[in-house]
């Protein structure tokens, strides 16, 4: 009796185990943005800074221009835009 009792406990655990971690593999394979680096992002949060309890100053890259943000609980304002500039590549 407690043969069979042990039997069934070494084939259930791994099984459990083996079901819960397919289950956990498939969610992170079948949820949106759940898995990193899969695909180019569009938008960049380059830095963000706190501003108080609320607030946060955010800078932002876009459509080869780089966004001044001030966010806050309900709001987004733009405080600043200007071009993206990438460092020459010097000619060698």
């Amino acid at each position: 009796m407690m043969t069979t009792y042990i039997l069934k406990l070494i084939l259930l655990v791994p099984l459990v185990g083996g079901l819960a971690f397919g289950a956990l593999w498939l969610w992170r394979k079948v949820q949106p943005g759940m898995a990193m680096g899969q695909r180019e992002r569009m938008v960049q949060v380059v830095d963000a800074v706190p501003l108080g309890t609320t607030g946060r100053l955010a800078v932002v890259e876009f459509g080869g221009k780089q966004l001044l943000l001030a966010v806050s609980r309900g709001t987004v304002q733009l405080l600043s835009e200007s071009a993206l500039e990438r460092p020459a590549t010097p000619n060698v």
